[in-house]
């Protein structure tokens, strides 16, 4: 390809937003939403120009911040904004020190094709973050394409929506804000494997979650109910997320126990969504009371997961 562009040749020009849209949040769905439109308005593809890993893991790593989305989570999240292509840029020391004028021109402008480019209204990219509005309309005026800012979205109590207020209510436990704020329940994406066989012994066989990264943020240690999916369906269930103090095991893990649903699922990749924290991680005298609070969890479980209603998926433009 004569311009280095791994789009495909009869793609002629974008619809570009540009961020590391961690957690694809409603804020984020917001830019996607008015970058589809103005792709459809154009008659061109839309295209979303990320990074891996956070850019903050190396241009400040002490102050880099535990991931809402990793990157597999990431991905399919935005593939479920209806976006038409994704670039994942490797951030790298060297990428760090291009301009953002050079960003522009050799990267959107020349590799893919940009015929408008959306950015939020704090968004910096290029060297030192110099990439800001007024510089990216200047060099869209001599390069041809256009450039709109979208602005912040407002919350109730007049702050506005990012992911570091998402970070905070998930470390918090405050599953309800976080949810709101995501427009979905927050979820970690894993792969099951093989557990001691403790839950199948006491009545509750459970499914154990590797989770891909451990950069990715968990809520505080306790039981939940949770919604579980996967390539067979989505399943109601309750996880313990931590250690099993009852047994002097202190790591920490996910383990989930399925309502509704058997057969065999090591191996598989599923998503866990927390829908309601319950209580938190206890020790029990033994066994048998530890089963009868699980019988209690499970109750509580059903319960929340028929009474918690599902977040909005998109904010909307009104």
């Amino acid at each position: 390809m004569p311009d280095g562009s791994p789009l495909p040749p009869t793609v002629t020009g974008t619809a570009v937003t540009v961020g590391t849209f961690d957690g694809v949040h409603r804020g984020h769905q917001y830019v996607l939403e008015r970058l589809r439109a103005r792709g459809a308005a154009l008659g061109v593809p839309t295209l979303v120009v990320t990074f891996e890993p956070h850019p903050l893991e190396i241009v400040r790593p002490q102050a880099a911040p535990p991931r809402l989305t990793v990157r597999e989570e990431k991905l399919l999240a935005l593939a479920a904004c209806g976006v038409d292509f994704v670039a994942e840029i490797p951030f790298t020391p060297a990428f760090r020190a291009l301009s953002a004028e050079a960003f522009i021109r050799d990267v959107l402008v020349r590799r893919y094709r940009v015929r408008a480019l959306l950015i939020g209204h704090d968004h910096g990219f290029g060297r030192g973050r110099e990439g800001d509005a007024e510089l990216v309309q200047g060099i869209a005026r001599t390069a041809g394409f256009e450039a709109d800012v979208v602005d912040a979205v407002p919350l109730a109590n007049g702050g506005t929506l990012s992911s570091t207020v998402i970070r905070e209510a998930i470390a918090a436990g405050d599953l309800a804000t976080a949810a709101r704020g995501l427009g979905r329940f927050y979820e970690a994406v894993g792969r099951v494997t093989a557990g001691e066989g403790r839950g199948r012994l006491l009545g509750f066989p459970t499914i154990n979650l590797a989770l891909p990264s451990p950069r990715k943020l968990l809520p505080p240690v306790g039981v939940y109910a949770v919604r579980v999916t996967s390539a067979t369906g989505t399943f109601g269930g309750m996880m313990n997320l931590g250690p099993r103090p009852t047994f002097g095991d202190e790591a920490i893990t996910l383990e989930v126990h399925l309502f509704d649903a058997a057969g065999d699922w090591y191996g598989r990749p599923v998503g866990v969504q927390f829908v309601a924290r319950l209580r938190d991680t206890m020790k029990f005298s033994g066994p048998d009371a530890l089963v009868s609070q699980l019988k209690l969890d499970a109750e509580n479980a059903r319960r929340a997961l028929t009474e918690v209603r599902a977040p909005d998926t998109l904010i909307g433009s009104g």
